[in-house]
């Protein structure tokens, strides 16, 4: 594996119309593409993490951070306050690894060194496999080979192992979207396939819209309800988002820093949402 190559991809499991609105509060332009049956990737366009191959920062610019954390700030946004889990694959020449994050569970990460000597824990895989609903017992084996010793397998051929996993699930990856890819050519590549589509953050605002009939409806940002059990929800993603937005601003991680304001933003979403919906319930 090249030592210079760094890059990433989102690999939600939902079609692209669910993904969508969810990927614009993230605030970053990423190609979002299908990928199978109830699969979507998310490549980023830019290369928000350190990348020794890339164009060099602006002197103003806040420092770079590995791509692994910024990727699994990214996971947990998408993932946290939606029905589907997020899987994040990254890879920066020393090592290479996936970040599983589903909803308000805490992320759960493996890790592979360039030569692909597994350097992660193995209950991480274990876990990936329940919160994905693989198989319990042919899914998790074939897992289970790629935190084993191999010396014919790389951090490389460790990601594709795992994707030949997904792939029982449904996941198609798109033509070109290959692990161990330079950052530009994985953009390149996901430009061209059918439904392929530019996704801008646009801002949590956009996230509820008025039809003409004039009716204020949420996207599917989640599961979202009316009832005490849906502002209890948004509650607790309030008094989550807050701190971890003012620990990741203060530790200069633009990962957590989004993961902590996607979550504030769901959280007040869901509030005012239930606020409008209980003004306007009958009497």
């Amino acid at each position: 594996m090249n030592a210079t190559v760094v890059g990433a991809v989102l690999l939600c499991r939902a079609e692209p119309g669910t993904v969508r609105p969810v990927a614009r509060l993230l605030r970053e332009r990423m190609l979002l593409v299908p990928a199978g049956r109830d699969w979507s990737a998310l490549v980023p366009e830019g290369t928000p993490w350190h990348d020794p191959a890339g164009e060099p920062a602006p002197p103003q610019a806040e420092p770079a951070e590995p791509v692994d954390r910024v990727v699994t700030g990214w996971a947990t946004a998408l993932a946290v306050g939606s029905s589907w889990p997020v899987v994040a694959l990254w890879w920066d020449g020393d090592r290479a690894g996936c970040t599983l994050a589903a909803g308000f569970r805490r992320p759960v990460s493996y890790v592979w060194l360039a030569d692909g000597t597994p350097a992660g824990e193995d209950d991480a895989l274990t876990a990936l496999a329940a919160r994905l609903g693989l198989d319990p017992v042919l899914d998790v084996q074939a897992l289970e080979k790629l935190a084993r010793p191999d010396p014919q397998a790389d951090a490389v051929a460790r990601l594709r192992g795992l994707l030949a996993v997904l792939a029982r699930t449904g996941f198609t990856p798109p033509d070109g979207l290959e692990p161990g890819a330079p950052a530009a050519r994985l953009r390149d590549a996901t430009r061209t396939p059918a439904g392929s589509e530019h996704v801008t953050g646009a801002g949590w605002r956009e996230a509820v819209r008025e039809d003409p009939g004039g009716v204020v409806e949420a996207t599917r940002l989640g599961p979202w309800m009316v009832g005490p059990r849906a502002r209890a929800v948004a509650t607790a993603q309030v008094a989550l988002g807050a701190p971890l937005t003012v620990w990741g601003a203060a530790r200069r991680s633009g990962g957590w820093t989004t993961a902590g304001a996607v979550l504030l933003a769901q959280g007040v979403l869901g509030l005012g949402y239930n606020r409008y919906r209980a003004g306007t319930a009958p009497r």
